[in-house]
């Protein structure tokens, strides 16, 4: 079943390539013999994806995008091989639609004549405030 990305985009499964590999760190003696874990590797540029997408992904500054584009996501939260698949292609699936979200473009904007006012007043009154700390002159 492909991975579904937006309502047009889907990624084939035989451009996902799902390794089982053993879990790294703590685990007894479960983590020593299952290989539970999951190396899961993506071609950006030789996927189906559309331009715009592969476009965006190899310009992200994310490390686990490799220089060749491929992007390498390795899965070893849960005891299961199956959750870990499944967090695996989520993970793959965000990674994919974040690339894709457009930023929307920031309008400057102007203070408002009375907040400009209500500055300059408070400026002038910090102002008479430390005039009255010079020495006294009689």
């Amino acid at each position: 079943m492909p991975l579904r990305i937006s309502g047009r985009v889907t990624i084939p499964d035989d451009e996902i390539e799902l390794t089982a590999i053993r879990a790294q760190g703590a685990g007894g003696q479960n983590v020593n013999k299952v290989s539970s874990a999951i190396h899961l590797r993506f071609d950006i540029r030789a996927s189906s994806l559309p331009d715009f997408y592969k476009q965006r992904l190899l310009a992200l500054r994310d490390r686990r995008i490799n220089r060749e584009g491929v992007i390498v996501i390795k899965a070893q939260q849960h005891r299961t091989r199956e959750k870990n698949r499944k967090e695996a292609l989520q993970r793959l699936a965000e990674l994919v639609r974040r690339a894709a979200a457009m930023q929307k473009k920031r309008i400057p904007t102007k203070p408002t004549a009375g907040s400009r006012r209500r500055r300059l007043e408070s400026k002038t009154r910090r102002g008479r405030i430390k005039a009255l700390r010079g020495k006294v002159t009689e």
